[in-house]
């Protein structure tokens, strides 16, 4: 009795693609209400097909099917610009493989957007590239690395699933441009020196497993890698080998004076050239407490205006190296030097209430968000004290996470950097009371008593203060909100000034119509912002306080995506001599391009860390609220007709497109 030839690889994969085709028609033809019973039957084929040799690529042509058909139809996965690339692992790892598949899926169909095969309405082939090379960067261990125990354990051979994906993404975008659009990544993200860096450390540590590795090939690729590497696990001589933190105490304890001296100007100048600090640094300042404290300010690299604030405050200071830097709450080293860099000690509520931090006695919901969110390696109360020198020593670094709080994260930043004590004292009131209370027109607001705010869950992706803060101060915001119901005009115009201090303008601009969305007095709106702002017509005057505004945010393709916070910090000639905005984004990233040559600048035209810049005009085009004060109100007919009308293109080629009135636009001359 002879028996059929078994089927061969590519019989099996025509076989199983015929079968996702038809369930992938099946669901598309589907009612809404039967979508979820049709669902399982293209996950598990998908599973199957991707599992096979040439699966993943069989599956990239049909992804834009698949998402027509409605396979991430009411899922995370439906709104693919707001997708998170740290959460990836998580989703690959998962021992539900239908989990794994639509995250699979997912990935695909933005690599098809990212090579240009598709144009997704969402988010643009730029976008997507982007979002693939950081979910590659923080999973390169599935290029190179056989599964785990534990992946095995609970995974079996869904394992291979996400290293055959990751082999045909690598295949797709090429190995060498991985690990060098990684590093350009990584410096790009330093350079505006976020307070959250945990990321940007996993991305550093494949690296550093990469070049260990001797299977693994990058033949010139890598070019920048090594201080990024050495900056985390072997900046200085000491322990350029990382040889463990027990090792190194033991090593500090032999050390000379000379060789202490020169750990302490090693460590200094890694944290200063990438904003990132090891874990032996903490280790070395607190042997120096003890073993020669007049280094302290030689490790903290101090300039002149630091060492006094060190001097005048040494004991305090010595109390924050005890009380909050340890190896796992390294960033608050750098939180620390940049404090008493800012010299903000020097304003007489600021060292009393570093002092009441210290001992701050946090309520148990407290402790517990900050556990479960940081894990327990050092005390809730260390876990804070970092949060709180990071934010005041990087006022610009906050960022709002993947939650729709960036009124929020605006306040904490803004409080940083103009009011510290208030936001040590919201800090205080959050922690230990688990209730802050601020005023509107003169009622009080308590955030426990406010019902729900814009967050709809509690962020946990967030910097220890903002996730103790925020879900205070988005509530006591919302409810602002509400008690503006049935006023005329947009909400802000109240809330802004009375959520965020009392120095916002009271004066208020918007050129867009709350109850129509068009767009309404352009002309009077953009002369009113230049003469308030440009130093050209506000007779060189500086903004003295930082300001909140509101833009409209664009893709790279000028397509409105929505409206965003933002804060005003100054306005100045860059080194070139054009006259730019320099300002603050809470969204995490602030280097974006917004379509039509609008692009954001975050490093090279004169800006500090942590601040965003555009000139002049291409900002103005994207503005729609800001505030000013009405006693100084510029000089509004001096200001050229050729240039609002250039501001008026960008606008019109942009989120105004649909948004013109009848007529359409026009400035008027001088008015």
């Amino acid at each position: 009795m002879t028996h059929p030839p078994a089927p061969t690889g590519d019989d099996k994969l025509t076989g199983l693609l015929a079968r996702l085709d038809e369930a992938t028609t099946l669901l598309a033809q589907a009612r809404d209400f039967a979508k979820p019973g049709k669902l399982p039957r293209v996950l598990d084929t998908a599973r199957r097909v991707l599992l096979q040799e040439g699966g993943a690529a069989a599956v990239e042509s049909r992804t834009a099917a698949m998402e027509a058909a409605g396979v991430f139809e009411g899922s995370d996965w439906a709104t693919p610009q707001f997708l998170v690339p740290s959460l990836t692992t998580q989703a690959l790892k998962s021992a539900d493989a239908n989990t794994v598949v639509i995250e699979a899926l997912s990935e695909l169909r933005l690599l098809a957007v990212a090579r240009g095969d598709v144009r997704h309405a969402l988010i643009s082939s730029e976008q997507a590239h982007h979002y693939l090379t950081q979910v590659m960067a923080l999973n390169l261990w599935l290029l190179f690395g056989a599964p785990s125990e534990a992946e095995r354990e609970t995974q079996g051979r869904l394992a291979e699933l996400p290293r055959r994906l990751f082999a045909h993404l690598a295949q797709r975008i090429g190995y060498e441009h991985i690990i060098d659009r990684l590093i350009g990544e990584i410096w790009r993200i330093l350079q505006q020196r976020p307070i959250q860096v945990g990321p940007v450390k996993q991305m550093i540590t494949q690296i550093a497993i990469c070049q260990a590795d001797p299977a693994i090939d990058l033949g010139i690729s890598g070019q920048g890698a090594d201080r990024l590497v050495s900056s985390l696990f072997g900046p200085t001589h000491a322990c350029r080998e990382d040889p463990g933190l027990e090792v190194y105490r033991q090593r500090l304890t032999g050390m000379d004076p000379t060789a202490l001296q020169a750990e302490a100007t090693g460590f200094a100048r890694a944290m200063h050239d990438t904003g990132l600090v090891s874990p032996y640094h903490p280790v070395l300042l607190r042997h120096l407490l003890d073993n020669g404290d007049t280094l302290i300010g030689d490790a903290l690299g101090l300039s002149s205006t630091g060492r006094d604030c060190l001097l005048c405050y040494r004991e305090l200071v010595h109390a924050l190296i005890r009380g909050g830097l340890h190896p796992d709450t390294a960033q608050a080293v750098y939180g620390l030097a940049l404090t008493l860099e800012r010299g903000i000690l020097y304003q007489p509520p600021v060292a009393p209430a570093l002092w009441r931090q210290l001992g701050l006695a946090l309520s148990d919901w407290s402790q517990a968000r900050l556990d479960l969110a940081f894990g327990a390696a050092v005390s809730p109360r260390a876990r804070l004290l970092e949060g709180v020198l990071c934010m005041l020593g990087l006022p610009l670094g906050v960022g709002q996470g993947n939650n729709p709080t960036c009124q929020s994260a605006r306040a904490l930043s803004m409080w940083a950097y103009n009011d510290p004590d208030y936001l040590l004292q919201m800090v205080a009131w959050a922690a230990r009371d688990d209730e802050i209370i601020m005023h509107f027109e003169g009622q009080p607001i308590s955030s426990m008593a406010s019902t729900g705010g814009v967050a709809t869950e509690l962020p946990m992706d967030l910097d220890p203060v903002s996730l103790i803060v925020v879900p205070h101060l988005d509530r006591i915001y919302a409810e602002m909100g509400r008690r503006c119901i049935g006023r005329e005009g947009d909400p802000h115009r109240w809330v802004n000034p009375e959520f965020h201090g009392w120095w916002s303008g009271r004066g208020f601009r918007i050129n867009v119509d709350v109850a129509s969305g068009q767009l309404v007095d352009l002309d009077g709106f953009l002369r009113h912002f230049y003469a308030s702002y440009h130093p050209g017509y506000n007779g060189n005057q500086p903004i003295i306080h930082p300001q909140p505004a509101g833009i409209a945010v664009t893709d790279s393709a000028a397509r409105f995506i929505g409206w965003h916070a933002i804060t005003l910090l100054r306005v100045s000639l860059d080194p070139g001599g054009e006259t730019r905005v320099y300002f603050y984004n809470p969204n995490n990233d602030s280097g974006q391009d917004w379509g039509d040559g609008v692009r954001v600048s975050t490093a090279g035209h004169g800006e500090r860390f942590g601040e965003a810049s555009l000139p002049f005009e291409q900002f103005a085009s994207r503005l729609y609220i800001f505030h000013h004060d009405p006693l100084e109100p510029g000089e509004p007919a001096r200001i050229d007709q050729a240039e609002l009308d250039r501001v008026i293109g960008y606008l019109q080629r942009s989120w105004g497109a649909d948004r013109l009135p009848p007529g359409g636009l026009q400035a008027e001359p001088g008015g």
